[in-house]
């Protein structure tokens, strides 16, 4: 921004929109090109568009080979704990060597260019490996997450066609074994495009191995030197780098695309810009590689700013709710990049926890895969962060492929919003015919323009990529409701189809929500709208207790009085209903849908969120703050085939 002569976020975001190639022009020459592009931006055939047109690149040259003749090549790339509370490091000339040792084998399997490959392994640094190494070789990579069941790998391998699997013997997770080979098996008798599957041994497990096309990953590897380089293959910036499938509670996959080039520079930029990253920065993203979090803010955009990072394979509460903690002060964490369903669910432990381990070492936090509550944010930042330190709650989607609305350390924050979108995105709120709704109204979350960063289609299906461009006249319709206050912050409400109309007024489910998660007596909340022939629909508010309160009409007037206060007449609930758990999504995003279809719950427990006053705080200040503490089991479900599945977390 300085080296544009700006001083102020607002003036240079403004002459960003105004020069929007120059911006990522100069971003993208950051990065190694074999060949430079002739165009930044070109729309093909609306809404389908290319970035960097005609450039050749590899993103795995610029997570790796760029930086083997720098310093970087001795700095430690990944350090990773597992489950067990084993540790490894490993440095970025060695992730170098493995990466074409892998990439090597692979080739010797006949893999090359264009094949798809399913990855279903354990959060370990083989995974990293094997990422890199499919995309170095040109292939593509669909991650599918470990925890995800036989059939889910089925259909994704189904989909992408996919020539080979890399997993795992298994691993354990949260104390519990998982038998990742053996499912693997299961998925793989129904796809016939498997030819070959690599298989890493990670326990040590006696697992069947189908003679001519399965292969330990250390024999594969056996007679590889160290000094074995495959040259990274040049890619065209709109070539397939992978295909990422979201995790929808019915309905077939969605294959989301993205490329080399564009997604190259997002993923990039958004990291060392949201994350002010610096040359001595210990960088934690707790996601799993199975999401897009991972895949942006665990492997490429960390690897190509050169940062050291943190993998950790556990879960955050075993074998103690300090477990976190533990990891972020062995490691000496600097930047803590984790989701609000990780913070609530260690929140109900209470706040003794945290205050076990030093954790002086972190400067920045980040927040990320849904609207984080303010209380939440409270306490985030109360316990992690020494009342002092900036949270960046980033929003942005598997589909934009990079972080689109954030803080920055430069800005003022504010619990429970976003606050600014970034540099040339394009964001507004806007009714059902794209035109802007003013301040403090509800409205569509869109973005305006294409950005590099952003997926080029849904895999087989384009149709289906259309919608997102054609829901709305002419802009990109996230799905997501939200408003935009006086100072231009917005605040995400949530999906489009959790927006309650009660008698012609639209409620983020939300706001209900964050209402209820205020009172002391409540751990979490799920609110839905029901068909209602006098409003339209009602509110109805399922409501989880914390330790020590139980339910009562007393109680649940008392609740309903408290919406009144904190929201307003319109919004308080009509029913309300005590309940120990809420089904969610392996992600741990609250599955509304699910909840208006069915009426059975199971056990599982889902964290909620608080209105507070609209005040903005400057990450220096801090806001009043009272001790509660929370003491529940997490777990979670999934939906799957008309039925919910219960998983311990």
């Amino acid at each position: 921004m300085k080296s544009k002569g700006f001083d102020d976020y607002e003036t240079f975001y403004k002459w960003s929109l105004e020069h929007r190639d120059e911006y990522w022009d100069d971003q993208a020459k950051e990065l190694h090109w074999f060949e430079p592009w002739q165009k930044t931006f070109e729309w093909t055939t609306k809404p389908f568009f290319k970035w960097f047109v005609g450039g050749k690149t590899n993103i795995v040259y610029n997570c790796l080979d760029r930086h083997m003749d720098t310093p970087v090549r001795n700095k430690v790339a990944f350090h990773w704990e597992g489950d067990n509370g084993e540790t490894r490091s490993m440095t970025y000339e060695q992730l170098y060597v493995e990466t074409n040792r892998l990439a090597k084998g692979l080739q010797n399997l006949g893999l090359k260019k264009g094949d798809r490959v399913a990855i279903y392994m354990p959060a370990i640094l083989e995974q990293i490996i094997a990422v890199l190494a499919v995309a170095r070789l040109g292939a593509v990579h669909t991650v599918v997450f470990g925890g995800f069941a036989a059939n889910a790998l089925r259909d994704r391998i189904i989909d992408a066609q996919a020539r080979l699997v890399i997993t795992a013997d298994g691993n354990h997770r949260g104390g519990k074994l998982i038998q990742l080979k053996n499912i693997t098996d299961e998925a793989v008798a129904e796809t016939p495009t498997i030819e070959k599957v690599v298989v890493f041994n990670r326990e040590g497990l006696d697992v069947s191995m189908k003679e001519g096309r399965d292969i330990y990953w250390h024999d594969l590897l056996a007679d590889i030197p160290a000094d074995t380089v495959v040259p990274c293959e040049q890619m065209d910036s709109e070539d397939l780098l992978y295909i990422l499938y979201t995790s929808g509670s019915t309905g077939k996959p969605k294959g989301v695309v993205h490329v080399h080039g564009g997604y190259a520079v997002g993923a990039y930029a958004t990291t060392k810009f949201v994350f002010d990253i610096k040359d001595n920065d210990i960088f934690w993203c707790t996601a799993d590689v199975g999401w897009v979090t991972g895949h942006s803010y665990i492997i490429y955009g960390p690897l190509m700013t050169g940062v050291t990072s943190v993998l950790f394979e556990g879960t955050p509460a075993y074998p103690n709710p300090d477990r976190w903690w533990s990891v972020a002060e062995r490691f000496k964490v600097t930047i803590l990049y984790t989701s609000p369903t990780g913070i609530r669910g260690l929140m109900r432990f209470g706040e003794e926890w945290p205050a076990k381990h030093d954790l002086s070492h972190l400067r920045l936090l980040g927040s990320v895969g849904e609207p984080i509550n303010p209380e939440a944010w409270m306490w985030y930042r109360h316990n992690i962060g020494r009342d002092e330190l900036p949270i960046m709650d980033t929003w942005w989607q598997t589909e934009t492929g990079s972080i689109m609305i954030s803080p920055t350390i430069i800005q003022p924050l504010k619990p429970g919003s976003a606050t600014r979108p970034l540099p040339t995105i394009e964001a507004d709120v806007v009714d059902k015919n794209s035109h802007s709704v003013g301040l403090g109204k509800g409205g569509f979350l869109i973005i305006r323009h294409p950005w590099p960063s952003q997926m080029r289609t849904i895999y087989n299906d384009p149709a289906r990529y259309q919608t997102y461009w054609e829901t709305l006249p002419d802009v990109y319709f996230a799905g997501d409701a939200a408003t935009i206050d006086k100072q231009g912050f917005i605040r995400v409400q949530g999906r489009v189809d959790d927006v309650i109309k009660v008698s012609g007024h639209r409620l983020g489910s939300m706001e209900i929500e964050s209402s209820l998660v205020s009172h002391p007596a409540v751990a979490e909340v799920a609110a839905i709208g029901k068909p209602d022939e006098l409003k339209g629909e009602h509110v109805k508010v399922f409501v989880i207790l914390k330790n020590g309160f139980e339910p009562s009409d007393e109680l649940a007037k008392e609740l309903k009085l408290h919406v009144r206060t904190t929201v307003g007449a319109l919004a308080v609930p009509e029913e309300l209903e005590f309940t120990p758990s809420l089904p969610k999504t392996r992600s741990g995003k609250i599955m509304r849908r699910v909840i208006r279809a069915v009426s059975w719950v199971s056990r599982s427990v889902i964290p909620v969120h608080w209105t507070p006053e609209h005040k903005t705080y400057p990450y220096h200040c801090v806001p009043d703050y009272k001790n509660r503490s929370r003491q529940n089991l997490v777990c979670s479900c999934f939906y799957s085939r008309g039925h919910i599945h219960l998983v311990t977390m």
